[in-house]
């Protein structure tokens, strides 16, 4: 017994040295490993190069992480890039007039009503040599041709129909045309639908004419009709009236978050469709409040867009874009479909008119707007700056932006 308990005994003393010998070579494993060298008060001046006088020498930080590695050169930041622009995400918007010479636009410096024989041509085909191969066609109605029912919309030989068929003779398969279904391009009233003697836009009797507009851009060539009109129930009514006549292949870009924004003044004065006033016996609103979004609103945004994947849009629109990038994030987490920002008439002249005052390098400004909207959640951008965007990209304008290594 007694030497049972002895050796129990020496088991337990021999244990506990074992134990404190663990324990002593950890802590001088630790004091090892954690304890800077004695030289280590900065980094080799080689390695961060000279250094102003008066810099403060310092014990470098016990940083576990330091994010500035993934960015300490050009390629590295490029290897790291979680967002992308090129020009296949671009829709380059183009105004069109019935007449030979183009027609500068006074709010939107750099952007005209063209022609639609000759300078439509020339600028689509400047647009795809920079690598945009998509155009949306927003027509210049001749107001003798406007009426408080806008039947000028569905003519077949109106301006739109035969931008369409030029661009899609000439170019084929190359270019994808998008067109503009509202009918405030060819209402006198200057809204985009049906406006009655009370002031109440119509609905039901809107989208009648919407379906028929629909079905003749089809007719002309279109690849995709865009309802900008923001009427209820009109995605549904148009995919019914394009199916119906033999267009199923058309698809529909719905402009799903329109928003009544201040932001479109120039486009407006471009096509001069914004509301006019009303005759003595008729009330025409001032603006377009009671079918554009409110800007305040953010899960109205929502409704829309579940409404408009069950009716069959193709692709959803967020309209404007910079001040709407919450918008576009929120359509992004919740649909499958593609979204598309619209980088609206208002944006593009802020960015001009700062960049003409020297507030703003153009280049750099455009690009990271652009840039912008793509990280929200965008697929597509519909831009006036297009074209320029793509070439400054094609030169290697978004590195230049980031600056060098």
């Amino acid at each position: 017994m007694m030497a049972t308990r002895m050796s129990a005994s020496s088991k337990k003393t021999s244990s506990k040295a074992r134990s404190s010998s663990s324990s002593s070579s950890v802590r001088r494993l630790r004091a090892t490993t954690s304890a800077p060298p004695a030289s280590s008060a900065a980094p080799p001046a080689s390695a961060r190069g000279g250094v102003p006088e008066g810099t403060p020498v310092v014990e470098p930080r016990d940083l576990p992480s330091r994010p500035r590695r993934n960015r300490k050169s050009r390629h590295l930041r490029r290897a790291f890039s979680e967002t992308t622009v090129r020009p296949e995400h671009f829709i380059l918007p183009v105004f069109v007039h019935d007449g030979e010479e183009d027609i500068p636009i006074n709010a939107m410096p750099g952007v005209s009503r063209l022609g639609w024989q000759n300078g439509l041509v020339r600028e689509v085909e400047a647009a795809m040599k920079e690598g945009v191969h998509q155009v949306v066609i927003f027509p210049k109605t001749p107001d003798e041709l406007k009426t408080s029912t806008a039947e000028e919309a569905f003519n077949p030989d109106g301006l739109a129909q035969r931008s369409i068929s030029l661009l899609k003779e000439k170019f084929g398969n190359d270019i994808v045309v998008y067109t503009d279904v509202a009918l405030d391009p060819y209402n006198s009233d200057g809204h985009d639908g049906i406006v009655s003697d009370a002031g109440v836009i119509l609905n039901d009797e809107t989208i009648h004419y919407l379906q028929k507009q629909a079905v003749s851009q089809a007719r002309a060539g279109a690849d995709c009709v865009s309802p900008s009109d923001m009427m209820d129930g009109r995605v549904a009514a148009i995919r019914e009236a394009l199916d119906a006549e033999g267009f199923t292949d058309v698809s529909i870009m719905s402009y799903t978050a329109k928003y009544a924004s201040a932001f479109y003044g120039p486009f407006r004065e471009a096509l001069a469709s914004a509301p006019k006033a009303g005759e003595a016996h008729r009330i025409i609103p001032p603006n377009k409040k009671t079918y554009q979004q409110d800007p305040a609103n953010y899960r109205e945004a929502l409704r829309e867009a579940m409404l408009d994947e069950e009716e069959g849009a193709d692709i959803m629109m967020v309209k404007p874009g910079m001040p709407y990038l919450d918008i576009i994030r929120l359509l992004r987490d919740n649909t499958t479909l593609p979204v598309a920002a619209y980088h609206v008439s208002g944006e593009y002249s802020m960015l001009k008119a700062a960049a003409a005052a020297g507030y703003l390098n153009e280049q750099d400004a455009v690009l990271e707007s652009l840039l912008s909207m793509r990280r929200a959640g965008s697929d597509l951008i519909l831009t006036y700056y297009a074209t320029q965007a793509a070439r400054w990209i094609q030169e290697g304008g978004l590195d230049a932006s980031q600056g060098g290594d």
